[in-house]
């Protein structure tokens, strides 16, 4: 009988957060999982106590990559600070990354706890754009305004369905983020 091979911690998050996306928490099985990985559910045991263990586990992956890593990376960069909010944005609702977020908002409109999770990363995102604004920004009414629209925008452009005139979507985005990231707006 052939060995059945081994899948990695990081493997059997990866599918939850794939089967997340796909169709919300309750597609988060570990016999699905297992299925999908090839596997038997018995390697599942080696990593997590039970599937909320996994749960817990794909919202920490989630959470680090999408604030932790995405401002580190950014941070790093050593661009001026605008170029650091717009790459930071940029990386944490990235072509992976968005698709989590936006399942990940989807289940903390049910579930308490995951709310609460989904809170604290946003307070570390918004937080991130005041301490960005602060570098050239003195009125504290700005920063917060500013970090409010800059992370509204953000979020909400994947859920706008509206016309922008002359523009495409992503050009109007663009123009409300160059708005919002200058140095100064007018009177």
């Amino acid at each position: 009988m052939p060995a059945i091979p081994r899948v990695s911690r990081e493997r059997w998050i990866l599918a939850g957060l794939e089967a997340l996306v796909e169709a919300g928490p309750s597609a988060v099985r570990v016999e699905t999982l297992a299925s999908r990985l090839g596997v038997t559910k018995g390697g599942f045991y080696g990593y997590f106590d039970n599937r909320d263990a996994l749960m817990d586990a794909m919202l920490e992956v989630w959470e680090r990559r999408s604030t932790d890593d995405a401002i580190a990376i950014a941070e790093a960069e050593g661009r001026d600070v605008r170029e650091t909010m717009h790459l930071a944005g940029a990386l944490t609702f990235s072509v992976d990354l968005l698709p989590i977020d936006l399942a990940v908002r989807a289940w903390a409109r049910h579930d308490p706890a995951v709310a609460e999770r989904l809170r604290r990363v946003d307070n570390v995102r918004i937080e991130f754009l005041r301490a960005m604004f602060r570098t050239y920004i003195a009125d504290d009414a700005e920063i917060e305004a500013r970090s409010t629209l800059a992370f509204a925008t953000a979020i909400g452009q994947h859920f706008m369905a509206a016309d922008h005139g002359a523009y495409t979507k992503d050009e109007a985005v663009d123009l409300a983020a160059a708005l919002v990231l200058r140095p100064s707006l007018p009177d």
